[in-house]
């Protein structure tokens, strides 16, 4: 069994839930690398690097995790490559 690494694009629900939404995703998941990206009038994207088994649903249990985090609005895979 491989390893993917995964760049994760999070959004939150308001742009003042930011901070609490960082928080809150960093406590629960093991990243590699986090970017904070702005995008437009105050909106920030939280951007974090995961690796995760390349077993089926590899990803699955990371954005399950995040959606279930009330201040998060939005959440895509930016990009997926194997190790």
């Amino acid at each position: 069994m491989g390893r993917v690494v995964a760049v994760m694009k999070i959004l939150p629900k308001e742009i003042e839930a930011f901070d609490a939404m960082k928080e809150k995703v960093l406590s629960q998941i093991q990243t590699t690398k986090v970017e904070e990206v702005p995008i437009a009038f105050g909106l920030k994207s939280l951007n974090i690097t995961v690796v995760v088994s390349d077993d089926e649903g590899g990803t699955e249990k990371i954005e399950e995790t995040i959606r279930t985090i009330p201040e998060v609005g939005d959440l895509s895979i930016e990009g997926l490559a194997r190790l």
